[in-house]
């Protein structure tokens, strides 16, 4: 019999690259499928959600300006260290889905897959939806993607893990940095995530971690003047179309929920154009000759 006494891990918010508790000082009890407690989560106050902005938009410059290759280099690296610490997701997502080990263990994996699917696409999305414009003049007009800008993401509400990933690796694959607003039953592995990012080559900013009331941090968030796009995943119907309202006032780009059976099909493309904006650039050629080129 050992006489040690339980080590309880205290969760925190990551914001910024650090892990500030809630600054309202509030946490909520966080449990299993069956009701037994597992810990307290820091429960976010609008001015948490604000401070994540704020360093959303600090990060943005940087992760944006990078080049493609290096993210997708970043986000691989994540992977790694998601497979480093697959024991403890198997534990997390088990207590917060109700999932036998062995099935937690394949959400996981298919999550860790996920994020290095996601990863290889950082250089290759600019050729699919990207390219050279046939027009009638002597020019070149070429089309490329770049980044919206700040994304709050809402986490899908059942999907504690895989859904969690499937929609906050696109974002920043893309360019974007996010502001994640964890599942509110089941926030621990949003949490966790936000333990492996900073552990990680991922800058600080680049993806900040709330946990609480999904309504009460996606209020502001959608309001925000400075935020350029939300997901709304994990909001139920009433709340989406509050949000899609005051997203309107600064003309937010918003990504609808959409019902999703089963998070282990194959994603497709749509969430990584869902956040890209299309720039187009005119160049011309100079005097055209009778061979049809100047060149």
């Amino acid at each position: 019999m050992s006489d040690r006494l339980s080590v309880f891990k205290t969760y925190k918010l990551y914001v910024g690259g650090k892990f500030p508790r809630s600054e309202s000082g509030r946490v909520y009890e966080v449990t299993d499928a069956k009701g037994k407690w597992l810990a307290n989560a820091p429960q976010s106050s609008r001015k948490d959600a604000r401070d994540a902005v704020v360093a959303a938009r600090k990060a943005f410059g940087g992760w944006s300006g990078a080049t493609a290759y290096n993210r997708g280099q970043v986000l691989y690296r994540v992977a790694e260290m998601l497979e480093g610490r697959k024991a403890q997701f198997v534990h997390e997502v088990a207590d917060a889905e109700g999932l036998s080990k062995s099935r937690a263990a394949e959400q996981v994996e298919a999550t860790i897959d996920r994020w290095v699917w996601y990863a290889g696409w950082t250089d290759k999305i600019a050729q699919v939806v990207g390219g050279g414009n046939p027009v009638a003049g002597p020019y070149f007009n070429l089309s490329s993607p770049e980044p919206t800008g700040v994304v709050a993401v809402l986490a899908p509400q059942e999907s504690s893990f895989l859904g969690l990933v499937s929609v906050v690796a696109p974002v920043i694959a893309t360019g974007n940095t996010a502001i994640v607003v964890a599942s509110e039953k089941s926030p621990l592995p949003t949490l966790s995530l936000g333990e492996v990012l900073a552990t990680s080559d991922v800058p600080g900013g680049v993806v900040n971690v709330l946990s609480g009331r999904t309504a009460e941090i996606a209020t502001p968030l959608a309001s925000h003047q400075d935020v350029n796009a939300i997901d709304l995943a994990g909001a139920d119907e009433v709340l989406a179309k509050e949000l899609e309202i005051a997203a309107a006032d600064n003309l937010k780009r918003v990504l609808r929920p959409q019902p999703v059976d089963n998070w282990t099909a194959a994603p497709g493309i749509d969430r990584l154009t869902a956040f890209l904006e299309t720039k187009t650039v005119w160049h011309p050629t100079g005097s055209l000759g009778a061979s049809g080129s100047s060149y």
